[in-house]
């Protein structure tokens, strides 16, 4: 039976506050996961969310120790790191930087956040004019109250009727979605708005497409 967890309870979540997925990776597999390359576009600054360890901050700021790097993760476990690297523990839910940045990123962070879609509006408006903002991002873990369901056939990467109306708006909002290789990106500050209300999320939906345990999270479209 699906849960609908508030966010108070859902960091609370073994699955959230325990998961130990690519907690350590590396500057190098930005690239693998995401296709930036993350030096060439870290002039601006450079913000990672759900930057588990710190370990990929920490080998950028020994190549560029000029750039304002930051990181910020719910679990706070984090790697000795150069002074020039910030590293925050807060839930990206609720933190807010203080000046914009011209890279940010989110590797598989948002499969354990709840409210998936205000964090993706959020981060866009932390952009500069020109920055880029990319992440993993499954429209199949988005679930519609409505009756329209995100999940479609096994192996699916765009999900069913509701994945395919999430992915839609966050086009029609300005940013590119990749069903198959499950990556939204948006380059250049905006504002953001979408047509759906936050209901909750749930613990319990079990494996996504990495084959690990991840959150559903529940929205209601509105006018």
């Amino acid at each position: 039976m699906e849960r609908r967890l508030d966010d108070v309870m859902l960091e609370r979540s073994p699955v959230v506050a325990n998961c130990a997925m690519n907690r350590e990776r590396t500057l190098r597999s930005y690239g693998r996961e995401l296709g930036v390359d993350v030096l060439a576009e870290i002039d601006g600054g450079w913000l990672d969310l759900c930057c588990g360890a710190g370990r990929a901050l920490a080998e950028a700021a020994v190549q560029r120790p000029d750039a304002r790097i930051t990181g910020v993760d719910l679990a706070g476990h984090f790697l000795p790191a150069a002074s020039a690297v910030r590293l925050v523990t807060a839930s990206v839910a609720e933190w807010t930087p203080e000046a914009p940045y011209g890279l940010i990123t989110c590797v598989h962070g948002l499969h354990y956040v709840g409210d998936k879609l205000a964090v993706l509006a959020r981060a866009a408006s932390w952009l500069s004019a020109d920055g880029l903002l990319v992440a993993n991002f499954d429209a199949a873990s988005v679930r519609l109250a409505d009756g329209s369901s995100s999940r479609g056939p096994a192996g699916s990467a765009s999900g069913g009727s509701g994945g395919r109306r999430v992915a839609a708006a966050l086009r029609k909002a300005g940013f590119h979605y990749d069903g198959r290789r499950r990556r939204i990106s948006v380059r250049g500050r905006r504002e953001v708005r979408l047509p759906f209300r936050y209901l909750g999320a749930d613990d319990q939906a079990g494996p996504n497409y990495t084959g690990q345990p991840a959150v559903d999270s529940f929205y209601e479209p509105v006018q």
